[in-house]
């Protein structure tokens, strides 16, 4: 048994993470503003992460052998937890994405086309940060999300109060009406209508993982694995959006239509014109076994097409 810490943990993948920590036997605290309870027999602390005074007074006397965070955005959050968590937990592991790799948003290592990209693309430990920028204007954190991410991982990485692991997660599917974006959903929605998806007309592979795979992934990076560093989460399989699209279409029993938009305007959110679709050796070579979208994919798509065929309230 481990005393694990999640922050957030109220929903999707997160709350799945939080039952199977229970289930598993762990000890498990979840800390959240207090609009979401968690499991029964699950320790429920209130606070606003953002608040250090708050956040220290919630834990009190309490440590962890591992916290685990699904709600860090900013290096502005991540430094007070790293301030407050210094001394109470010896490894730290942070939710983090693929988009950190978007070659759209930083400045980063050339990967050729079709190489599926790896962690070293984005190294934390060498990450620059700026605390000062306007992290705490909803604005400008939506329109830098993945830089927001990038210095996140870096302050964690560089605090040094505990071993840091970042889990960058592929984009996220499954789960019907507890998948919160409700992008497959939306697709769905829009094929069985017969509406175009608006696509690039030459979109490239990027890679997808099922909620339930990341919520045991990020269960094995926190109890059953002690590596550190950065570590790519998606399934074998990459698809483009016209292969998603065309899955949805056959199981709707509809014809896919899709608008081809030129390049840099707005576009379905599955239909990428750059290349950093990951890599998932890393997790691989530590131990940890993917599926294939193969496996899944047919089932999330049934999900979303009962819910985008729901009435609503």
């Amino acid at each position: 048994m481990q005393r694990i810490c999640v922050i957030g943990g109220s929903r999707y993948f997160g709350r799945l993470l939080v039952e199977r920590l229970q289930a598993a036997g762990h000890q498990v605290t979840v800390i959240n503003r207090g609009s979401v309870r968690p499991p029964a027999g699950v320790e429920h602390l209130v606070a606003d992460r953002d608040d250090e005074g708050a956040l220290t007074a919630a834990l009190g006397s309490r440590t962890f052998d591992v916290v685990v965070d699904q709600v860090c955005y900013t290096p502005v959050q991540a430094a007070v937890a790293a301030r407050v968590f210094a001394g109470r937990t010896r490894r730290y592991v942070m939710t983090s994405t693929i988009e950190v790799y978007d070659p759209a948003t930083a400045a980063l290592p050339a990967v050729p086309s079709g190489v599926p990209v790896p962690e070293e693309s984005v190294d934390p430990a060498v990450w620059r940060v700026a605390t000062d920028l306007p992290w705490h204007d909803d604005a400008y954190l939506e329109a830098h999300y993945a830089e927001g991410k990038r210095q996140a991982e870096a302050v964690l990485a560089q605090a040094g109060g505990f071993a840091f692991v970042s889990v960058r997660s592929a984009h996220v599917l499954g789960g019907g009406a507890r998948e919160f974006t409700g992008r497959l959903a939306h697709h769905a929605g829009r094929v069985s209508r017969g509406e175009e998806i608006a696509v690039h007309e030459k979109a490239l592979p990027t890679v997808f993982i099922p909620y339930e795979e990341l919520a045991d992934l990020l269960l094995w990076a926190a109890t059953a694995a002690d590596f550190t560093g950065p570590v790519n989460a998606c399934s074998d399989g990459p698809l483009d959006v016209y292969d998603l699209v065309e899955l949805v279409a056959a199981q709707a029993g509809r014809k896919a239509l899709h608008r081809i938009v030129p390049a840099g305007e707005e576009a379905s959110p599955f239909s990428v014109d750059r290349h950093y679709a990951m890599s998932n050796a890393r997790a691989k070579a530590l131990g940890f076994a993917f599926s294939h979208t193969s496996d899944w994919l047919r089932d999330a798509v049934a999900e979303a097409l009962a819910l985008s065929a729901a009435p609503t309230a």
